[in-house]
């Protein structure tokens, strides 16, 4: 099973994340070594937005990801929600 995690960030959040990004690579880092998370990046062309996509253990595992997440504990993400993603193809997939 696989999740996908949706950040939705608050305006000007190029600038707000600067103190925060260093703390919060090092949390992506962790998760990624423990094998977790897959890949990680903001959207672009807006800015509005990110996406991180786990290898699923649980639902609970991806909220308590976000939850301590340096950027949601300070408010630099201002909404997140979480999507179970039924994966078909690809290393890892799900269902074949």
């Amino acid at each position: 099973m696989h999740y996908l995690l949706f950040y939705e960030v608050v305006d000007n959040f190029m600038e707000k994340r600067v103190t925060l990004r260093a703390a919060h690579l090092e949390h992506l880092k962790k998760s990624f070594e423990r094998g977790d998370l897959i890949l990680a990046g903001a959207l672009a062309e807006p800015s509005d937005g990110a996406v991180l996509a786990f290898r699923g253990r649980s639902l609970e595992s991806v909220e308590s990801f976000a939850k301590s997440d340096p950027y949601v504990v300070n408010g630099v993400v201002k909404k997140w929600r979480i999507r179970k993603w039924m994966t078909v193809i690809g290393d890892g997939a799900s269902f074949i």
